[in-house]
């Protein structure tokens, strides 16, 4: 297989694009909702977006994207060469970092935390990092503060899966005892640009500024990361997170359509409180219903199938969030180039779903209220649990259960706590379950979700699903460089995933909506590629 190949490179700190106010003021409490407490601060062994919002402001990787342009700038690296054959990729580490609890850091615990990922006994578990590591053959130490990194196999991303490793600190996270796991749970110490004070899990989370971080020295850092301190709080009730920010108890929230149109007018709006429709280029997720493709009610398409037509997408989507979304076609954001549009959304049609169920062998037998079939011998009822982390979504579901119902389906829905919710995931105890994926890149790699090999060590294949074709086509997309071609191959994995319906996908939003209170500054609305909340300020 021909690596591709790239000219020599070298990133240097003139060469940044500054974006942010660099006047802004440094000081004062931003206060936000973070929605759920994080199942584990980890910074190895953590899966979930809420780990991830508070560690992006504790640890660093060793290059960042510019929000505004994309272009890579630096971080702990200070700069970086790209070998002419491609083959591999040499960092230069800046100088004088030290981490928060004043160790130096080394070039050492960059090499660490490559290999930590890729440890082959999973000890660290990180079962859902690898698919993006994998193909990177070592990490070397090539001088007192360079590392490279040698391409083992070709792929489109290998170098900015490096850029953008999260480095930890080795004396910390190297061969843990079994107390010291459960300090790491609920303990972050970075060289970022701010310090975790405080981790209560009744209450929130606090950061304070890091005086000692290095970017307070640089100048193409002015204007980001202006809070003296960021409190997290955990309202998982948007209702009441928006009774919260009307009171000025938190300075900003996420907000869905829903709240947007209906719950988000008074007198202190406009005023006090301002809400935000935007929209930029960044990546979208999406929400779905996962079956467990282990069950022996799920075995086959056609009853996977029927439950889609059951769902009413369409009604739900006039009922709870006023024509501002668009019905899901696939594994995938609508609105991104590797998502084929020429996918349509399965329609609610209860017709069609009997018409799949009884295909499929399934039929009410006399004294019974709901479908049944045998299987093996022995006789199943299609009756199901969807588990589902947050008590706002249960009225969809409900809407779903009615429905399925008077088709003899007999759908159950159960609200779990997030730590629950997120073991029954990775022991693979749930029949059905109601999540959401975050954004991941602009260039898609389905590896991680959608390929068979993620399935094992908690990978985030939870339903397990296993289609030799989606492996190949994941496998030959991920080493073409032609990004043409790629969207090519994987619209193909798009589409064939669409067909083998191992998800209900739900719903794609058209826009992005938040709600902040008038004691937040900012430039604009959004950046190209993000909100931009790094870059905000209190206004005094």
């Amino acid at each position: 297989m021909k690596l591709y190949a790239l000219v020599l490179s070298i990133l240097l700190s003139s060469q940044v694009f500054a974006i942010g106010n660099p006047n802004a003021p440094i000081g004062g409490e931003y206060k936000m909702n973070l929605g759920t407490a994080p199942t584990t601060l980890n910074a190895l062994s953590s899966t979930d977006f809420n780990a991830t919002q508070v560690q992006s402001m504790i640890l660093e990787g060793l290059l960042t994207r510019n929000l505004d342009t994309r272009e890579w700038e630096p971080a702990l690296a200070s700069s970086y060469q790209i070998a002419k054959d491609g083959r591999s990729f040499e960092f230069t580490l800046r100088d004088g970092v030290k981490w928060q609890d004043g160790k130096p850091l080394t070039i050492e615990d960059v090499k660490f935390s490559f290999d930590a990922i890729m440890d082959p006994t999973n000890k660290y578990k990180t079962a859902d990092k690898k698919p993006y590591y994998e193909n990177i053959k070592s990490a070397d130490i090539v001088g007192p503060n360079k590392i490279r990194f040698t391409v083992g196999k070709p792929y489109f991303d290998n170098f900015s899966v490096v850029a953008t490793l999260t480095v930890v600190p080795m004396h910390l996270y190297k061969n843990p005892s079994k107390e010291q796991e459960k300090v790491l749970n609920k303990t972050l110490i970075g060289t970022g640009p701010y310090i975790l004070q405080d981790f209560d899990r009744a209450k929130g989370i606090t950061l304070k500024l890091n005086p000692e971080w290095w970017g307070r020295k640089d100048p193409s850092k002015k204007g980001i990361y202006n809070f003296q301190t960021i409190s997290m709080r955990f309202i998982q009730d948007t209702t009441i997170a928006i009774q919260r920010i009307e009171k000025g108890d938190i300075d900003y929230i996420d907000l869905g359509a829903e709240d947007y149109m209906k719950k988000t007018s008074g007198p202190k709006w406009g005023k006090e409180v301002i809400k935000v429709k935007t929209q930029n280029k960044g990546v979208r997720g999406y929400a779905f219903v996962g079956f467990n493709l282990t069950n022996p009610i799920f075995a086959s398409k056609k009853t996977r199938e029927a439950m889609v037509h059951l769902f009413n997408r369409r009604g739900m989507i006039k009922k709870f969030l006023f024509d501002l979304s668009l019905p899901a076609t696939g594994p995938l954001y609508l609105q991104s180039e590797y998502a084929d549009p020429n996918v349509k959304p399965f329609e609610y049609d209860p017709k069609i779903a009997l018409k799949l169920l009884k295909e499929d062998g399934w039929k009410v037998e006399a004294g019974d209220k709901f479908l049944s079939k045998m299987v093996g011998g022995k006789k199943i009822n299609l009756s199901f649990t969807i588990i589902e982390p947050d008590a706002e979504f249960v009225k969809y579901l409900t809407i779903f259960k009615e429905d399925a119902k008077q088709a003899g389906v007999d759908v159950n829905v159960k609200v779990v706590e997030w730590n629950s919710f997120i073991k029954l995931l990775d022991e693979r105890k749930f029949e059905a379950v109601r999540l959401s994926w975050g954004g991941g890149d602009l260039d898609w790699d389905p590896k991680q979700v959608w390929h068979s090999e993620s399935i094992a060590n908690a990978g985030s294949n939870f339903v397990s699903y296993n289609n030799p074709k989606v492996d190949k086509l994941i496998d030959e997309s991920r080493v073409l460089m032609d990004k043409a071609e790629r969207v090519k191959k994987l619209r193909e994995v798009y589409r064939t995933i669409a067909e083998d319906v191992p998800y209900i996908f739900l719903f794609n939003g058209k826009f992005s909506y938040y709600a902040h209170t008038k004691h937040i500054a900012k430039e604009k609305d959004t950046y190209v590629y993000g909100i931009g909340t790094d870059y905000w300020w209190m206004s005094k």
